[in-house]
């Protein structure tokens, strides 16, 4: 597995992951119309040079999705039993069309589950960032991760 064991993370681990990802128009469109989301900050170039941004942003909920995405490879792949919440979830900057993601994940706390003796709760701490370093995107999750086998 590529993921990490709950034995392998620490708390104050940081990750510089290695996944950027260009996010274009079709992408934002598509997620758009998977979730119904007939918001036009993100569909209608003509409402959008109106607003503050001056053009299109790309979905929150795709850029929370996207941020966390990029780490699973190096974090959880194969050794995560299951998310079991996200909070503090702020969306600092806007994205757009065009824009390029890295991400960066803290393990800010972990503990051995209570209720199963072959796993325990990870608290990952996730910053997005563009190709500016400009923070788009963060999100504390706790993930409930497989012990290593004995």
């Amino acid at each position: 597995m590529a993921g990490l064991y709950y034995e392998e993370f620490k708390v104050g681990m940081e990750f510089q992951h290695a996944l950027t990802r260009t996010l274009t128009e079709m992408d934002n469109i598509l997620f758009c119309a998977m979730t119904h989301n007939s918001q036009p900050l993100h569909l209608d170039e003509e409402f959008s040079k109106k607003t503050e941004y001056g053009k299109r942003i790309v979905n929150s909920l795709f850029t929370l999705g996207l941020v966390i995405g990029v780490t699973v490879t190096e974090t959880t792949l194969g050794t995560t039993i299951g998310n079991l919440g996200m909070t503090d979830i702020r969306f600092v900057n806007p994205l757009f069309h065009g824009d390029t993601v890295h991400v960066v994940t803290r393990i800010k706390d972990m503990r051995e589950s209570k209720s199963r003796p072959n796993a325990g709760i990870v608290t990952f701490e996730h910053f997005g960032f563009n190709q500016h370093d400009k923070e788009i995107c963060y999100c504390v999750r706790a993930g409930l991760m497989r012990k290593r086998p004995s």
